[in-house]
């Protein structure tokens, strides 16, 4: 069993990993949001073959979380910990390699696909290693579940700071470093230098971040090592498995990830070619910005009000009502904006509230096993949700093949227009009432009663530190 202090979680930690995670955010959402729009529209890839390295990437991303997983909740540092020390280690090497994948190194297609494979490889590999201090610290920072919401929060007030950040920032940072000159309203190759130096900010952002949370944050439960037993994969798996909180918190990881990869990916297509100007991305990405960051700091209010599962039913009602508008119509301005805005919200309590999930999980599993593997419970959830987003991604990129898209057109075949819609509304619309069938299904507050009820208290955790 783990060792715990029951030291209270104060503001400056928080603060720490709202910077962690507003960096982390910043970086991969540029990416998420232009990588693939680099890769079509700058290295004129065709967009079959970008497709294929984002699905190979993807999986990669997806295998290599329970591996690396598996190998921390077996790995102590010297320091003692397990988690917290790996955003010192990666954060730089990890920005290294985005500056890499936004490179235009002046090849042939085929040299850039192969170079582009195998700089996404380890761009996936280090983020993996990123991904264990930013999904399982909280669990290890208190056994409070109160300070873990709160952790929470202040992590999706990060996140949403540097998704939108990272998206909104993008165009006039492009126009700041010399792109987007010659009066062309749609990034293409001549951009290449101005995304280049837009990456490198990114990545100097990323790694600040990392050192931020490293020297703010503490790991204060710990595992008693003489007594631990290592555990493989499939042990691991075993564990998982016994906990249906855990199969269905999976399930809403999926349903999430799936829908925002649609949007993520397609939101620079509608701008480019369906408002014809790759700078209105920005306004609707700025709508989703500060109402995210509202709903960030507000989902604990919700959570104490409504409880856990109305909580998330609720997100994923708003989820579904907001795709209503722009099924309907979706070149209307208010209809997107209507999008926009519902993702925000629903989305945002989606992040706060499978991240607590996860928190309790961890304490189930150990309740049940005698034993911790925090790093594996949002490691073991993306094996299947990763791989789903790169089937999504890629499939993406088949029908817009199979549409006729064509980067070096600015005005696109009326199938491909209604291809980046149905990626916009009724994907994700199904997505939506999937994820609110599973919500419905799930109960995890009386998992955690009927495994140790005697535990209560101790989870109830004190005030929160100021």
């Amino acid at each position: 069993m783990s060792k715990r202090t029951d030291q209270i979680v104060k503001l400056p930690e928080k603060l720490g990993y709202t910077a962690f995670s507003t960096s982390l955010n910043i970086a991969f959402n540029f990416k998420s949001l232009y990588y693939l729009y680099f890769l079509t529209n700058v290295l004129r890839i065709p967009v079959g073959t970008a497709g294929l390295m984002m699905l190979l990437g993807t999986i990669w991303d997806a295998v290599n979380d329970p591996l690396i997983g598996v190998w921390t909740a077996n790995h102590t540092f010297k320091n003692g910990e397990r988690i917290r020390p790996l955003a010192l280690v990666c954060g730089l090497p990890w920005a290294i390699t985005l500056v890499l994948l936004f490179t235009n190194f002046g090849t042939s297609t085929t040299w850039s696909v192969i170079l582009g494979i195998l700089i996404y490889f380890i761009f996936e590999g280090l983020y993996t290693f990123l991904c264990m201090p930013y999904n399982s610290s909280a669990s290890l920072a208190s056994h409070s579940d109160e300070d873990r919401k709160s952790i929470n929060a202040f992590r999706s007030l990060g996140g949403c700071l540097g998704s939108g950040i990272g998206s909104v920032a993008v165009v006039p940072l492009v126009k700041l470093f010399g792109g987007l000159s010659s009066g062309s309203k749609i990034i293409g190759p001549e951009d290449a230098p101005a995304l280049f130096y837009t990456a490198l900010l990114m990545g100097g952002i990323a790694v600040a971040g990392s050192l931020i949370h490293y020297f703010t944050s503490h790991e204060r439960i710990r595992p008693d090592v003489e007594k631990e037993e290592k555990v493989n994969l499939f042990q691991a798996y075993r564990m998982l498995f016994k906990c249906k909180s855990w199969i269905l918190d999976m399930l809403y990881v999926v349903c999430y990830g799936v829908s925002t990869a649609m949007i993520m990916q397609n939101v620079n297509y509608y701008a480019a070619y369906i408002l014809g100007d790759s700078s209105k991305a920005t306004p609707i990405l700025a709508v989703y910005l500060v109402v995210a960051i509202i709903i960030s700091l507000t989902t604990p209010y919700i959570d104490r009000l409504l409880g856990r599962k109305k909580t998330m039913l609720l997100g994923a009602a708003v989820l579904i009502l907001g795709k209503i508008p722009f099924l309907i119509n979706p070149y209307s301005m208010p209809s997107i904006y209507i999008n926009s805005f519902t993702v925000a919200i629903g989305g945002t309590i989606a992040f706060v509230m499978f991240n607590t999930n996860r928190n309790n999980v961890a304490d189930i599993i150990e309740w049940q096993n005698g034993r911790r593997i925090d790093s594996m419970i949002g490691a073991g959830e993306n094996l299947l949700s990763k791989s789903a987003e790169a089937l999504t991604i890629y499939g993406m990129t088949f029908f817009l093949s199979l549409a006729g898209f064509d980067a070096e057109l600015t005005v696109q075949t009326q199938a491909t227009l209604d291809t980046i819609n149905t990626f916009l509304g009724w994907a994700p619309f199904g997505v939506a009432i999937a994820m609110f069938i599973v919500l419905f299904i799930m109960d995890i507050e009386k998992e955690m009663k009927q495994w140790r009820p005697s535990e209560q208290p101790a989870l109830e955790g004190t005030k929160e530190g100021e």
